[in-house]
């Protein structure tokens, strides 16, 4: 599935890994452990399980000599896994040292993540930073210069609060923020360059919490340089917060053509599943027509004429139903992520919405009949009734996929 109506910014292609950001390639879906790296079995196995959802780049957090020491060892478990997903370090503060004294580690990463506000202060800012660049250049990686809000370079703030309190016209301390933000990515940019790191290895983002924010600096941003950019709304927050924010801004950039790779910043429930963040990363790059991951189930919302939850009930199934079968079905059938599945409570739009997907049925609303209609491809094929119609419903979906898409 590709979106024709999006003229999409040109950006400087990156290889990371086995994964390419950038250029003409599908926007990136990726995301981040919450383990503690030192665990390299516990690290390993949550790396495995967002790359099983779909995250094509995941992110571990590099922090101190002993998780250092582990991702080499990462890197092993996770290719005897037979997951090749490429593996980015976060470097905060000490990163010069950690991938200095580590070489291994440093040679397991496929990218490295460098946040020019905490790489180091006053004099020992360049030299650190230096230090990061020429061993990305030595090892041949790429490295993403992650500007964010909350860590923002002091130095450079200081300097344009500075500059502007001179303008006979002031502008806002907001608009000074945000030029700080782009600043601090595209100078530490220059300088990654000026020192040896090519143009095809630099990702860069600004990141913030408030969505029209966000929105704002990506504009300037994009229209400044043609670098790659990672886009992601920071501290999205908790539950339908964080997913509306994060497609709030997201989507505005997207549908501008604007952004190559993406991390939905989640913050998940006490022992919940990290895998939702790659989920909803997915769902917005789908539902807008950008890329296609998994059959997509269509449902309606319900009203007094669904007074059951038994269509809510087969919806949550069919839909769990397919995206399990996904790892197998994308290299067996071609195409079927582009699958439409449309589940109705009632004779209002059920049958018509489900003529309109590639497999719809229509199950009985409160007083009507207890039958439910089952359309393949825009034609009534057969009338499910009795106590199985969910699992012969989930039958038909399945020959279809095994005769549709050889």
């Amino acid at each position: 599935m590709t979106n024709a109506f999006i003229n999409r910014r040109k950006s400087v292609s990156v290889k990371v890994g086995n994964v390419i950001v950038g250029g003409d390639a599908p926007v990136v879906v990726q995301s981040m452990t919450n383990t503690d790296t030192a665990n390299a079995i516990e690290t390993a196995i949550q790396v495995s399980q967002l790359a099983k959802a779909g995250s094509e780049l995941v992110r571990i957090t590099v922090n101190s000599e002993e998780a250092a020491k582990e991702v080499a060892s990462i890197r092993e478990q996770l290719d005897k896994m037979n997951c090749d997903v490429p593996l980015v370090g976060d470097f905060h503060f000490n990163g010069h040292k950690l991938l200095e004294k580590y070489p291994d580690c440093a040679q397991a990463l496929a990218k490295y993540r460098i946040n020019p506000g905490n790489v180091g202060k006053g004099k020992k800012r360049d030299s650190q930073f230096a230090t990061m660049i020429e061993l990305a250049c030595k090892y041949d990686k790429p490295v993403r210069i992650g500007v964010n809000w909350g860590s923002l370079d002091q130095a450079i703030m200081a300097r344009l609060m500075d500059e502007n309190s001179k303008l006979s016209a002031p502008k806002e301390s907001t608009e000074i923020m945000h030029e700080a933000l782009i600043t601090s990515a595209l100078e530490s940019a220059a300088k990654a360059e000026e020192i040896g790191l090519g143009r095809d290895k630099i990702i860069l983002s600004c990141k913030m919490s408030m969505v029209q924010d966000l929105i704002s600096v990506y504009q300037d941003l994009a229209s400044r340089c043609d670098y790659a950019l990672h886009l992601g709304l920071t501290e999205a927050g908790m539950g339908s917060k964080g997913i509306v924010a994060s497609t709030a801004a997201l989507a505005v950039l997207l549908q501008q053509g604007i952004g190559d790779t993406i991390r939905i910043s989640l913050t998940p429930e006490p022992h919940g599943d990290r895998t939702k963040e790659v989920i909803v990363a997915q769902e917005i790059l789908q539902t807008m027509g950008f890329r296609s991951f998994t059959p997509q189930v269509i449902a309606c919302p319900g009203c007094g004429r669904t007074s059951s939850t038994y269509f809510q009930q087969l919806a949550q199934d069919i839909q769990q139903y397919l995206r399990d079968q996904m790892p197998v079905w994308s290299e067996q059938y071609k195409g079927v992520e582009e699958m439409n599945v449309a589940v109705m409570g009632c004779v209002v739009n059920g049958p018509g919405e489900s003529k309109h997907a590639n497999i719809g049925i229509s199950l009985p609303g409160t007083g009507e009949k207890p039958v439910a209609p089952v359309y393949v491809d825009g034609e009534k094929t057969v009338t499910l009734k009795g106590d199985h119609i969910a699992e012969e419903f989930q039958q038909i979906v399945k020959s279809y996929v095994e005769t549709k898409y050889i």
